[in-house]
């Protein structure tokens, strides 16, 4: 299998290249790796211009700020990989835990959509007030994720979430900011694709390392969730290709 990555960026000038060697360093058969900044102010594009004369680079940016959301629309028409998956680019997530997204989609190739759990890896260990209450909103937003779509999850907003590329192209996203967390698990939830967790390791940031998500992206994730749910009686062919 070919796997797509797809790097959101926004002023992780600090990070940027740490996490790119971490994804180079796994194992694996990469198709593409496509960055996109977010407009950042703070060296990270110039860090951008070591990757652009590499061909498993696709260096894309943004004229203004406007979220993690258009970055991934921005990425997946370009997308040409078997399966892709979403790596933020901080240090929150473990690039090594690809092997194992991998190894699930080669035992059971069946499966369509792997979402990556930090609730089910129980060694983890999150410190900071702040940490801790991002822990609970997201328990509260899964809980509230799985009654509105019919699912058993443990970690509907986690950032590792894999597929198959045609089923990302299936889903015509729309929202540019965080809520395109909810929007994605909506929308795979009402075309009846079923969702598998597999743990993985995760280290909090908190905000005055660079953390970017704010109370606001939890309400915006909300109500998100409530407008699919209670707005959309069925599924809106202008909103999901049916390809």
């Amino acid at each position: 299998m070919n796997l797509s990555v797809i790097i959101p960026v926004y002023n992780e000038v600090r990070t940027i290249n740490q996490i790119i060697n971490k994804v180079l360093n796994v194992k694996t058969q990469y198709k593409e790796i496509i960055i996109v900044d977010d407009n950042s102010t703070d060296g990270t594009k110039k860090e951008l211009e070591n990757y652009k004369n590499n061909n498993l680079f696709k260096i894309l940016h943004h004229k203004i700020n406007k979220g993690k959301g258009a970055c991934l629309i921005t990425a997946v028409p370009h997308l040409t990989g078997d399966y892709v998956i979403i790596q933020d680019a901080d240090l929150e997530y473990e690039p090594n835990d690809f092997v194992n997204f991998i190894r699930l989609i080669k035992e059971r190739p069946e499966i369509n959509v792997v979402f990556g759990s930090r609730v089910l890896n129980r060694k983890i260990i999150q410190k900071g007030f702040m940490v801790k209450f991002r822990i609970f909103a997201n328990y509260v937003l899964t809980t509230l994720s799985n009654l509105f779509n019919n699912q058993n999850l443990t970690d509907a907003h986690t950032c590792y979430k894999l597929m198959k590329v045609e089923v990302i192209k299936k889903l015509n996203l729309s929202h540019e900011d965080f809520s395109i967390c909810p929007e994605i698990t909506t929308k795979l939830s009402r075309l009846k694709y079923k969702i598998i967790e597999i743990p993985i390791n995760y280290k909090g940031r908190n905000y005055s390392e660079g953390k970017k998500i704010r109370f606001k992206d939890a309400i915006l994730a909300l109500y998100t969730l409530i407008k699919f749910r209670f707005f959309w009686k069925k599924i809106d062919k202008n909103q999901i290709n049916n390809y």
